[in-house]
């Protein structure tokens, strides 16, 4: 299992709302976690598979040092392109109803096709998802995996003729929907993540169906993470074979747990 997709250094802090504009907040709790797409679907993999590989650029930096170790703590092999350019980073508030609002800062870093060392590193593998990197990545991951899927944040590799077997997205993210309404020609399967109400997905043939959200296996904590969780146990359902109902179930399952632990990587399903 494997990702190819972008990092960021996040700082995460609790605080009782949002605040308005001119609004002084104190903040309960911080912590700082690697996270972005690529390294929480990284993460969510590892535990289901027991290890996976992250593709991405990261800058030659202190953030991008800690995220090769603190990633590598959680079972995730990180082959990493160095650039010159500062790894992302970003500030989470997390409200007292557990969403979340995310401020980045700096350029998003890919990879890139061109950087042959990175793909000697990958192999071939039973599945990828896809987040971020351009459209020669995009090509290169699809001849190593025998299922990818990938997402609509990685507009600057989709579009370019090359097929992927799910395009995963936020039915509630009216940017996420607009760019896969461009892509649906593309993907074998179009999914749609509903939150609270589950999701509906879509067939290239026209079939189509549904799926209930998973039951909650504690309190919600921390809504960050829950989508690419839930994209990453659909990469592992559909790459190990199972059934699409008995993948989006899975799927489902990992997105829940992944919103009762506190960060991206506490509540994330672990092999049972």
């Amino acid at each position: 299992m494997a990702v190819v997709g972008h990092v960021e250094w996040v700082q995460f802090a609790h605080v009782e709302h949002v605040p308005h504009a001119g609004e002084v907040l104190h903040a309960r709790a911080m912590l700082e976690e690697p996270a972005g797409g690529g390294a929480v679907a990284a993460a969510q993999l590892a535990k289901l598979a027991g290890s996976s590989k992250l593709l991405t650029a990261l800058g030659e930096d202190e953030h991008g040092h800690r995220s090769v170790t603190r990633l590598g703590e959680l079972g995730v092999q990180v082959h990493a392109s160095l650039r010159s350019e500062p790894t992302r980073t970003a500030l989470t508030l997390l409200d007292d109803g557990g969403e979340r609002t995310i401020v980045t800062v700096g350029e998003r870093l890919e990879p890139r096709g061109e950087e042959d060392e990175l793909w000697s590193a990958l192999g071939q593998v039973d599945a990828i998802y896809f987040t971020a990197g351009d459209a020669a990545a995009l090509r290169r991951a699809r001849g190593a995996a025998r299922v990818l899927v990938a997402s609509p944040r990685a507009h600057l590799a989709l579009g370019h003729g090359v097929g992927v077997d799910a395009l995963v997205l936020s039915g509630n993210d009216e940017h996420e929907r607009a760019d896969a309404e461009s892509l649906e020609g593309e993907a074998e399967l179009l999914v749609w993540t509903e939150a609270e109400r589950g999701g509906h997905y879509r067939t290239r043939s026209g079939a189509s169906g549904r799926w209930a959200a998973a039951e909650l296996p504690g309190e919600p904590v921390d809504s960050y993470g829950c989508g690419d969780s839930f994209a990453a146990g659909l990469t592992y359902g559909l790459g190990v074979g199972l059934a699409l109902e008995d993948a989006l179930a899975l799927a489902a399952r990992c997105g829940a747990a992944c919103l009762t632990g506190r960060g991206p990587y506490e509540g994330q399903v672990g092999v049972r």
